[in-house]
């Protein structure tokens, strides 16, 4: 079965619908399918739930999608790199299902092992917990979460295989893997595109079996949102000696 696909359009061109449900990886813009969305965005679907931990920015990440309104629920735990988002939102144009960080990534981990729902004490006696089963076990008090499963999941990885073993670098690990396993099917887009049999078995992170499908961006922009920098100590002498001569 050949899994790799010449583009992120042609990898997508055949399974994208209106009113589909995408879990997309990254954290902020780190780990991010950027071809993917890119290509998500060009195909025009329209009515989609997107499950990720953020919205992208403005221009960029699924912040592209939320400005050509495909878009139309959000399932996230952090929002606040959009403006665009939050015109949105503030409108009652734009559905949001808040959900804590790491019962979000437990409740995509949940979908991609088949367990339909689990206990968690994040969110007890809170709006989270609102209109859900809650339970007390030994004493403490317990909201239950449904695991989510998407139509598509979008990944970033850094190196597969053919056969679509894939391997994260750093931090771009993130929320990729159980977003992978979390979809009926996975696209992943990856920088480095090696023959099976290089990859040594022990470096795997995500498994072949949860990809269907692969594509190749070997430079992605793996822009920031905020790029902060400790100034030079030359330009730090500077400065005080300016204030000095204020002074």
């Amino acid at each position: 079965m050949n899994k790799v696909y010449p583009s992120a359009r042609d990898a997508l061109a055949d399974i994208a619908k209106d009113g589909q449900v995408y879990a997309v990886g990254g954290f902020g813009l780190c780990g991010i399918p950027e071809a993917l969305i890119e290509a998500l965005r060009d195909l025009d679907v329209k009515n989609l739930t997107a499950i990720s931990n953020n919205a992208g920015v403005d221009g960029f990440g699924l912040g592209q999608l939320l400005a050509t309104r495909q878009i139309s629920k959000m399932i996230a735990s952090y929002v606040g790199e959009n403006k665009e988002f939050e015109r949105q939102y503030l409108a009652g144009e734009l559905e949001l299902e808040f959900t804590p960080q790491g019962t979000l990534a437990e409740k995509l981990r949940a979908g991609g092992a088949g367990i339909p729902a689990f206990f968690t004490k994040t969110g007890y006696g809170t709006l989270v917990a609102e209109g859900k089963e809650t339970r007390e076990f030994d004493g403490d008090h317990y909201v239950m979460e449904k695991a989510l499963v998407a139509d598509v999941a979008l990944v970033k990885a850094w190196k597969a295989d053919r056969s679509g073993n894939l391997i994260y670098r750093r931090t771009a690990r993130n929320f990729n893997p159980n977003v992978a396993a979390a979809g009926k099917i996975t696209v992943a887009e990856v920088e480095e595109l090696v023959e099976n049999g290089e990859l040594d078995p022990d470096d795997i992170h995500t498994p072949g079996i949860f990809v269907h499908r692969l594509v190749v961006n070997a430079s992605p922009q793996k822009r920031i949102e905020q790029r902060t920098v400790t100034p030079s100590s030359k330009s730090s002498s500077a400065a005080g000696a300016e204030g000095a001569a204020t002074a």
